[in-house]
């Protein structure tokens, strides 16, 4: 944000080209944003808000689990018809059904990070091992 302190914000670098800065430098003069730092600013803020529903699912979808969750074959082959993958975080119990292919496990499990037991077909296990935390 505009004026926020430097102890809360991040420095970072971008290259642009000079046709997209001369564009920048043009809203700036003509009074639509402060400065340059204004308009990224604005315009990662504007970019964040669009990608909301992303970013919520994927927040959603990476968090610890507490207690059981369990991933049928039905659950991944959904997950992997919207092509998208999971990353399985439980504190309790993961389990993965037995009639899940290695084929369909590694297509849609990203990884697999459990607190507790995970259970899952030998041949599963070890299509996810380089996974497994």
């Amino acid at each position: 944000m505009v004026g926020e302190p430097a102890e809360r914000t991040e420095k970072i670098t971008i290259n642009i080209g000079p046709v997209d800065l001369g564009r920048i430098d043009l809203l700036v003069q003509e009074g639509h944003f402060s400065n340059r730092t204004d308009f990224i600013r604005t315009a990662v803020r504007n970019q964040l808000t669009a990608s909301g529903p992303a970013i919520e699912h994927t927040v959603a979808r990476r968090t610890l689990v507490l207690g059981t969750q369990h991933f049928s074959r039905r659950d991944l082959e959904a997950l992997q018809e919207r092509g998208e993958q999971v990353h399985i975080r439980v504190l309790g119990l993961a389990t993965v059904a037995d009639d899940v292919p290695p084929e369909l496990a590694t297509a849609t499990i990203a990884s697999v990070e459990v607190l507790g037991a995970f259970r899952a077909s030998r041949a599963v296990k070890a299509a996810l091992g380089p996974r497994i935390v």
